[in-house]
Protein backbone atom coordinates (compact mmCIF):
# COMPACT_ATOMS: atom_id res chain seq x y z
CA UNK A 1 0.00 0.00 0.00
CA UNK A 2 1.32 3.40 -0.94
CA UNK A 3 2.37 5.72 1.91
CA UNK A 4 -0.24 8.49 2.35
CA UNK A 5 1.82 10.97 4.35
CA UNK A 6 5.29 12.11 3.49
CA UNK A 7 8.08 11.58 6.03
CA UNK A 8 8.18 15.35 6.62
CA UNK A 9 4.68 15.13 8.15
CA UNK A 10 6.18 13.86 11.40
CA UNK A 11 8.30 17.00 11.72
CA UNK A 12 5.33 19.19 10.82
CA UNK A 13 3.18 17.47 13.47
CA UNK A 14 5.86 18.05 16.12
CA UNK A 15 6.26 21.69 15.10
CA UNK A 16 2.50 22.25 15.19
CA UNK A 17 2.31 20.86 18.74
CA UNK A 18 5.19 23.05 19.87
CA UNK A 19 3.66 26.08 18.15
CA UNK A 20 0.28 25.42 19.78
CA UNK A 21 1.96 25.20 23.19
CA UNK A 22 3.82 28.47 22.62
CA UNK A 23 0.60 30.18 21.55
CA UNK A 24 -1.20 28.98 24.67
CA UNK A 25 1.67 30.18 26.90
CA UNK A 26 1.85 33.54 25.11
CA UNK A 27 -1.93 33.96 25.44
CA UNK A 28 -1.76 33.17 29.16
CA UNK A 29 1.07 35.67 29.73
CA UNK A 30 -0.79 38.30 27.73
CA UNK A 31 -3.99 37.86 29.75
CA UNK A 32 -1.97 37.91 32.99
CA UNK A 33 -0.38 41.23 32.03
CA UNK A 34 -3.72 42.57 30.80
CA UNK A 35 -5.47 41.98 34.10
CA UNK A 36 -2.71 43.95 35.84
CA UNK A 37 -2.76 46.79 33.34
CA UNK A 38 -4.35 50.21 33.98
CA UNK A 39 -6.91 49.32 31.29
CA UNK A 40 -8.39 46.83 33.80
CA UNK A 41 -7.35 48.26 37.19
CA UNK A 42 -7.87 51.94 36.21
CA UNK A 43 -4.60 52.66 38.03
CA UNK A 44 -3.42 56.21 37.35
CA UNK A 45 -6.58 57.22 35.47
CA UNK A 46 -8.32 60.49 36.31
CA UNK A 47 -12.09 60.11 36.46
CA UNK A 48 -14.39 62.76 35.02
CA UNK A 49 -16.03 64.27 38.11
CA UNK A 50 -19.01 66.67 38.25
CA UNK A 51 -16.63 69.10 39.98
CA UNK A 52 -12.84 68.90 39.42
CA UNK A 53 -12.07 68.80 43.13
CA UNK A 54 -8.37 69.38 43.84
CA UNK A 55 -6.96 67.59 46.88
CA UNK A 56 -3.68 69.43 46.29
CA UNK A 57 -5.41 72.81 46.70
CA UNK A 58 -7.50 71.83 49.70
CA UNK A 59 -4.98 69.67 51.58
CA UNK A 60 -1.57 71.10 50.72
CA UNK A 61 -2.73 74.62 49.93
CA UNK A 62 -5.40 75.22 52.59
CA UNK A 63 -4.29 72.65 55.16
CA UNK A 64 -7.59 70.76 55.49
CA UNK A 65 -7.32 67.48 57.40
CA UNK A 66 -8.56 64.26 55.83
CA UNK A 67 -11.11 63.76 58.63
CA UNK A 68 -12.82 67.07 57.88
CA UNK A 69 -14.37 65.60 54.74
CA UNK A 70 -13.98 61.86 55.36
CA UNK A 71 -15.58 61.86 58.78
CA UNK A 72 -16.02 58.10 59.24
CA UNK A 73 -12.52 56.95 58.31
CA UNK A 74 -11.57 56.16 61.94
CA UNK A 75 -14.84 54.60 63.06
CA UNK A 76 -16.41 52.85 60.09
CA UNK A 77 -15.59 50.35 57.38
CA UNK A 78 -15.74 53.13 54.77
CA UNK A 79 -14.12 56.57 54.67
CA UNK A 80 -17.31 58.30 53.53
CA UNK A 81 -17.97 60.80 50.76
CA UNK A 82 -18.59 64.27 52.21
CA UNK A 83 -22.14 65.64 51.89
CA UNK A 84 -22.78 68.87 50.03
CA UNK A 85 -23.09 70.69 53.35
CA UNK A 86 -19.38 70.11 53.99
CA UNK A 87 -18.56 71.94 50.75
CA UNK A 88 -21.01 74.74 51.50
CA UNK A 89 -19.46 75.39 54.90
CA UNK A 90 -16.82 77.32 52.96
CA UNK A 91 -18.34 77.91 49.54
CA UNK A 92 -21.39 79.68 50.89
CA UNK A 93 -18.91 82.50 51.55
CA UNK A 94 -16.12 82.11 48.97
CA UNK A 95 -16.33 81.46 45.22
CA UNK A 96 -20.10 81.87 45.56
CA UNK A 97 -20.62 82.64 41.84
CA UNK A 98 -17.96 80.39 40.32
CA UNK A 99 -19.36 78.43 37.38
CA UNK A 100 -17.09 75.56 38.38
CA UNK A 101 -19.12 75.08 41.56
CA UNK A 102 -22.59 75.23 39.97
CA UNK A 103 -23.17 71.46 40.61
CA UNK A 104 -22.47 72.06 44.30
CA UNK A 105 -24.92 74.95 44.53
CA UNK A 106 -27.53 72.98 42.58
CA UNK A 107 -27.13 70.04 44.96
CA UNK A 108 -27.49 72.33 47.97
CA UNK A 109 -30.60 74.01 46.57
CA UNK A 110 -32.37 70.83 45.45
CA UNK A 111 -31.15 68.31 47.99
CA UNK A 112 -29.87 66.00 45.24
CA UNK A 113 -26.55 64.33 45.93
CA UNK A 114 -23.60 65.15 43.70
CA UNK A 115 -22.91 62.16 41.44
CA UNK A 116 -19.26 61.67 42.34
CA UNK A 117 -17.36 58.90 40.54
CA UNK A 118 -15.71 56.48 42.98
CA UNK A 119 -11.97 56.35 42.35
CA UNK A 120 -11.10 53.56 44.78
CA UNK A 121 -13.93 51.15 44.00
CA UNK A 122 -13.45 47.58 45.19
CA UNK A 123 -15.57 44.70 43.86
CA UNK A 124 -18.79 44.04 45.76
CA UNK A 125 -17.48 40.73 47.10
CA UNK A 126 -14.47 42.39 48.77
CA UNK A 127 -14.81 43.67 52.32
CA UNK A 128 -12.30 46.34 53.32
CA UNK A 129 -12.48 47.95 56.74
CA UNK A 130 -10.98 51.43 56.93
CA UNK A 131 -11.33 51.61 60.69
CA UNK A 132 -9.07 48.67 61.54
CA UNK A 133 -6.35 49.72 59.08
CA UNK A 134 -6.24 53.33 60.25
CA UNK A 135 -6.22 52.38 63.92
CA UNK A 136 -3.49 49.79 63.35
CA UNK A 137 -1.00 52.25 61.92
CA UNK A 138 -1.61 52.24 58.15
CA UNK A 139 -1.32 55.77 56.79
CA UNK A 140 -3.54 57.27 54.10
CA UNK A 141 -0.64 57.60 51.66
CA UNK A 142 0.26 53.91 51.99
CA UNK A 143 -2.86 53.01 50.00
CA UNK A 144 -3.93 56.23 48.32
CA UNK A 145 -0.54 57.75 47.54
CA UNK A 146 0.39 61.41 47.99
CA UNK A 147 -3.17 62.70 47.82
CA UNK A 148 -1.93 66.10 48.94
CA UNK A 149 -0.05 66.39 45.62
CA UNK A 150 -2.95 65.34 43.34
CA UNK A 151 -4.79 68.17 41.56
CA UNK A 152 -7.19 65.50 40.27
CA UNK A 153 -7.64 62.34 42.33
CA UNK A 154 -6.48 59.07 40.83
CA UNK A 155 -5.78 55.54 42.06
CA UNK A 156 -2.05 55.11 42.63
CA UNK A 157 -2.10 51.39 43.49
CA UNK A 158 -3.87 48.51 41.77
CA UNK A 159 -5.87 47.43 44.86
CA UNK A 160 -5.74 43.90 43.48
CA UNK A 161 -5.54 40.92 45.82
CA UNK A 162 -1.82 40.38 45.25
CA UNK A 163 -1.19 43.99 46.31
CA UNK A 164 -3.13 43.44 49.55
CA UNK A 165 -1.35 40.14 50.22
CA UNK A 166 2.08 41.72 49.73
CA UNK A 167 1.30 44.07 52.60
CA UNK A 168 -0.22 41.44 54.86
CA UNK A 169 2.80 39.18 54.39
CA UNK A 170 5.08 41.98 55.61
CA UNK A 171 2.98 44.71 57.23
CA UNK A 172 5.92 46.26 59.07
CA UNK A 173 7.13 48.12 55.99
CA UNK A 174 3.92 50.20 55.97
CA UNK A 175 3.26 50.63 59.69
CA UNK A 176 3.79 53.99 61.37
CA UNK A 177 2.97 55.67 64.70
CA UNK A 178 -0.74 56.41 64.83
CA UNK A 179 0.02 60.13 65.20
CA UNK A 180 1.43 60.01 61.67
CA UNK A 181 -1.55 58.37 59.95
CA UNK A 182 -2.51 61.60 58.18
CA UNK A 183 1.05 62.77 57.54
CA UNK A 184 1.40 62.29 53.79
CA UNK A 185 5.13 63.06 53.89
CA UNK A 186 5.98 60.28 56.35
CA UNK A 187 8.94 58.25 55.05
CA UNK A 188 9.66 56.00 58.01
CA UNK A 189 12.60 55.80 60.38
CA UNK A 190 16.09 56.20 58.94
CA UNK A 191 19.67 56.98 59.98
CA UNK A 192 19.10 60.65 59.24
CA UNK A 193 15.67 60.79 60.89
CA UNK A 194 15.60 58.28 63.75
CA UNK A 195 12.42 57.64 65.70
CA UNK A 196 12.19 56.81 69.40
CA UNK A 197 9.28 54.66 70.57
CA UNK A 198 8.16 53.25 73.88
CA UNK A 199 5.26 51.04 74.85
CA UNK A 200 3.18 50.57 77.96
CA UNK A 201 0.32 48.32 79.05
CA UNK A 202 -3.17 49.34 78.05
CA UNK A 203 -6.38 48.34 79.74
CA UNK A 204 -8.62 45.60 78.44
CA UNK A 205 -10.83 46.79 75.63
CA UNK A 206 -8.50 49.65 74.69
CA UNK A 207 -6.89 49.83 71.22
CA UNK A 208 -3.53 48.06 71.26
CA UNK A 209 -2.02 50.91 69.24
CA UNK A 210 -3.01 53.23 72.08
CA UNK A 211 -0.06 52.14 74.20
CA UNK A 212 2.76 53.14 71.84
CA UNK A 213 4.37 56.55 72.13
CA UNK A 214 6.78 57.77 69.44
CA UNK A 215 8.80 60.92 68.92
CA UNK A 216 11.52 62.27 66.64
CA UNK A 217 13.07 64.18 69.52
CA UNK A 218 15.52 62.20 71.62
CA UNK A 219 13.75 61.60 74.95
CA UNK A 220 15.48 61.77 78.29
CA UNK A 221 16.04 58.67 80.37
CA UNK A 222 16.96 55.19 79.28
CA UNK A 223 17.24 54.57 75.55
CA UNK A 224 18.34 51.45 73.75
CA UNK A 225 19.13 50.74 70.09
CA UNK A 226 16.82 48.51 68.09
CA UNK A 227 17.93 45.67 65.84
CA UNK A 228 15.98 44.37 62.85
CA UNK A 229 16.60 40.76 63.78
CA UNK A 230 15.60 41.27 67.40
CA UNK A 231 12.71 43.72 67.72
CA UNK A 232 12.46 45.39 71.08
CA UNK A 233 10.15 43.93 73.67
CA UNK A 234 7.95 45.87 76.00
CA UNK A 235 4.53 47.11 76.06
CA UNK A 236 1.72 50.05 73.77
CA UNK A 237 -1.20 54.62 72.96
CA UNK A 238 -0.25 57.20 70.99
CA UNK A 239 0.28 60.85 71.70
CA UNK A 240 0.38 63.42 68.93
CA UNK A 241 4.05 64.21 68.48
CA UNK A 242 4.02 65.71 65.02
CA UNK A 243 6.60 63.27 63.68
CA UNK A 244 7.71 64.13 60.19
CA UNK A 245 5.92 67.47 60.04
CA UNK A 246 7.77 70.66 59.26
CA UNK A 247 6.29 72.51 62.21
CA UNK A 248 6.26 70.43 65.36
CA UNK A 249 4.88 71.47 68.70
CA UNK A 250 6.71 70.18 71.77
CA UNK A 251 4.58 67.52 73.43
CA UNK A 252 5.31 66.25 76.94
CA UNK A 253 6.29 62.59 76.76
CA UNK A 254 5.06 60.09 79.36
CA UNK A 255 7.63 59.70 82.09
CA UNK A 256 9.11 56.39 83.17
CA UNK A 257 8.99 54.71 79.75
CA UNK A 258 11.91 52.89 78.18
CA UNK A 259 12.42 54.27 74.70
CA UNK A 260 13.99 52.41 71.81
CA UNK A 261 15.79 54.23 69.01
CA UNK A 262 14.93 53.07 65.49
CA UNK A 263 17.10 53.99 62.52
CA UNK A 264 15.33 51.85 59.91
CA UNK A 265 11.73 51.26 58.92
CA UNK A 266 12.26 47.50 59.13
CA UNK A 267 13.17 47.69 62.82
CA UNK A 268 10.38 50.18 63.60
CA UNK A 269 7.91 48.02 61.68
CA UNK A 270 8.86 44.91 63.67
CA UNK A 271 8.33 46.84 66.90
CA UNK A 272 4.91 48.14 65.83
CA UNK A 273 3.79 44.76 64.51
CA UNK A 274 4.39 43.30 67.96
CA UNK A 275 2.84 46.09 70.00
CA UNK A 276 -0.05 46.88 67.68
CA UNK A 277 -0.93 43.17 67.90
CA UNK A 278 -0.98 42.71 64.12
CA UNK A 279 -2.16 39.27 63.05
CA UNK A 280 0.28 37.33 60.90
CA UNK A 281 -0.75 35.61 57.62
CA UNK A 282 -1.21 32.25 59.36
CA UNK A 283 -3.83 33.81 61.63
CA UNK A 284 -5.74 35.22 58.65
CA UNK A 285 -6.93 31.85 57.44
CA UNK A 286 -10.62 32.64 57.00
CA UNK A 287 -11.68 33.90 53.56
CA UNK A 288 -14.44 35.87 55.29
CA UNK A 289 -11.86 38.33 56.64
CA UNK A 290 -11.78 40.02 53.23
CA UNK A 291 -14.60 38.39 51.25
CA UNK A 292 -18.33 38.54 51.83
Amino acid sequence: MAQIFDRSSNALARMSLILTGLIVIALGLTLDELQRSPWVTRQGQRADQPVPFSHKHHVEGLGLQCQYCHTTVEKSSYAGIPPTKTCMNCHAQIWTDAQLLEPVRHSWATGESIAWMRVHDLPDYVFFNHEIHVNKGIGCSSCHGRVDEMPIMYMQNTLQMEWCLNCHRNPGKNLRPTSEIYNMAWTGASELKPVWCAAEDVGAGSPTAGGVTCTETAPGGEVQMAAVSAPATGVHAQVGTGIGSEETMPVPLPAGLRYTKFTSQAALGNFLVQHYDIRNPRELTSCEVCHR
